[in-house]
């Protein structure tokens, strides 16, 4: 359950820390103290878009943290399969979030945002004042069944959406195979005449790369010649007079020298070895000279070649290589068009085979989903006569898609008659607002008993009722509150004299600023803001007095529920 809520510099809120107890915990405060703002905070840990507006006036950062313990089975079993480790038997999830960067961690450690939304979803329920409303969409009502059957229809759903996918690409396949006659002649003769131009120019990969350092080298071969001739005109290479000519006496002469004096031997030895050197360099250098040499034919070859590979990549590819993927692509898209008939025979042929696997899945996933509905509607009809639908029926009808979806082809709508007589027609034809907001809290109670979801969050749930039904409301909540932990906000002091722990949140100006608290009540203070409830404005000792039977009253039938 959850055990405490930790805010920081989140709208009107400095700093709030509240613990929650077990059962039912209300919430309670005038409009405009920051009961939404509270709501709001455990929703930005479900995923919901944080912005710089929500940072409290001053503050560089907020913050919201939700500490849970004492986790039940399923709860463990489900962040288990999310990876999510569970320390002291205890899960920390917290948000932190600034101007333009947002931080989500589990337990201390920093997750993406969907990861920490999916472990929170494991944890709580939240529903908001406004929620009901999409119950009058048939895709969430197909949504809120299987959330109901989850346990037999997830292994079919998944089946299905894998099917589907499979059907789907199909169904791809064959319109891409579907061309007219003649543009299919006219693609494949368009191919055949590129595949033919690319073919007869008989590429070599890094060809080009070759050519161009050729052709550099025959353009620039002129100022090359003359300026390896002149370095080859000064070492002497190849000719009786020059450096090397010099050099080869030089050694000579310190080989004399070095036959009368030993202490010249090094000097000899030296002058040798750049005899030796130069040789070297001059006959490289003449091999050199050698290479430059090029006659017309072959740059004008080297020049068209160069011509003719350039066109090719200016259409086909800025590379040899790219030219030749392109090639083969090409290649393998002729040989699809002509044996179009053979694939086309294929193509169909998977296209049946996985519409037949589809629509046998889908007939299977609509059968359970029927079998679900049967029981749902039970249990829903039920709901709705504690929550004070004196004569009401329900049903869950079902249609059929003109396509398959995903989630196969079942359309369902709900059906409502909540007066004796009326026939069944759609919720959203007949219903109020305080009729949805109780239809919703009876599927939310039926899906969180399923689901074993500990924590159940209502906003305002009370919204359009009052009387009889707004005790029959408090008397749900109770019974929820006795296997599932449940927060609730609410203005009917009926509700709230149901709490197991009473809260009041509560606006206060001071130093020049506006803040939220919120505060537990003992048995005296939530007496009295039960007061405040029931006057609106002054609190007298008879509406004190009318506060106190109510607690007492809400007290017994909490035993006796």
């Amino acid at each position: 359950m959850l055990v405490s809520l930790h805010v920081k510099n989140l709208a009107l809120i400095e700093e709030v820390e509240v613990e929650f107890g077990e059962g039912l915990n209300i919430l309670t405060g005038e409009t405009g103290a920051g009961k939404s703002i509270l709501l709001g905070s455990m929703q930005l840990v479900l995923g919901a878009k944080a912005s710089r507006s929500m940072i409290r006036e001053g503050a560089s950062f907020a913050l919201v943290e939700l500490l849970f313990s004492g986790l039940n089975e399923a709860a463990r079993a489900a962040l288990e399969a999310l990876d999510v480790s569970i320390e002291d038997d205890q899960v920390l999830l917290s948000r932190k979030f600034s101007e333009g960067k947002s931080v989500s961690r589990i337990n201390g450690e920093t997750c993406t945002l969907s990861r920490m939304k999916d472990a929170a979803a494991c944890l709580l329920d939240i529903h908001g004042q406004h929620e009901h409303q999409s119950l009058l969409y048939p895709e969430r009502q197909l949504e809120i069944l299987d959330a109901y059957g989850r346990g037999q229809l997830l292994e079919l759903r998944e089946k299905t959406a894998a099917a589907f996918g499979a059907y789907r690409d199909s169904c791809r396949q064959v319109r891409l195979l579907n061309v007219d006659e003649e543009g299919r002649a006219r693609e494949q003769a368009f191919l055949e005449y590129e595949i033919g131009e690319i073919s007869q120019a008989r590429l070599v990969p890094g060809e080009d790369r070759e050519l161009e350092t050729q052709f550099a080298r025959m353009t620039n071969s002129r100022t090359l010649l003359e300026s390896v001739q002149k370095a080859a005109s000064l070492t002497g290479a190849g000719m009786l007079e020059g450096a090397s000519q010099s050099l080869s006496e030089c050694s000579r002469l310190m080989q004399q020298v070095a036959a009368l004096d030993e202490e010249a031997g090094d000097l000899s030895r030296s002058a040798m070895e750049l005899d030796s050197l130069l040789g070297d360099f001059n006959r490289d250098l003449t091999a050199y000279m050698d290479s430059l040499s090029f006659d017309e034919e072959t740059y004008a070859q080297t020049e068209s070649r160069l011509d003719q590979i350039n066109t090719l990549k200016s259409r086909f590819g800025d590379s040899i290589e790219k030219i030749l993927e392109g090639l083969e692509n090409r290649q393998e898209k002729l040989e699809r068009l002509v044996n179009h008939e053979e694939l086309c025979a294929q193509a169909h042929q998977r296209q049946q085979e996985t519409k037949k696997e589809l629509d046998s899945l889908c007939r299977q996933l609509s059968k359970a989903r029927q079998d679900a509905a049967r029981e749902l509607e039970q249990k829903i009809i039920q709901g709705l006569k504690d929550l004070n639908f004196l004569d009401v029926r329900f049903e869950i009808r079902f249609s059929r898609k003109k396509s398959y979806s995903q989630d196969g082809f079942d359309e369902v709508l709900y059906m409502i008659s909540t007066n004796p007589g009326e026939s069944l027609r759609p919720l959203g034809e007949i219903v109020s607002g305080g009729e949805l907001s109780r239809i919703m809290l009876a599927i939310k109670a039926i899906l969180a008993d399923r689901d074993q979801i500990q924590t159940l969050i209502f906003d305002e749930i009370d919204t359009g009722i009052s009387g009889r039904t707004a005790q029959r409301v408090s008397e749900k909540m109770a019974v929820i509150g006795h296997h599932h932990q449940v927060l609730c906000i609410t203005h009917l002091p009926q509700i709230a004299a149901m709490a197991d722990r009473h809260f009041v949140i509560e606006k206060e100006a001071e130093n020049g600023s506006t803040h939220t608290m919120i505060r537990p009540l003992d048995e005296d203070a939530s007496v009295t803001e039960l007061a405040r409830l029931l006057s609106g404005s002054e609190v007298t000792e008879a509406v004190l007095e009318n506060a106190r039977e109510m607690k007492r009253l809400a007290s017994e039938k909490k035993d006796a529920l």
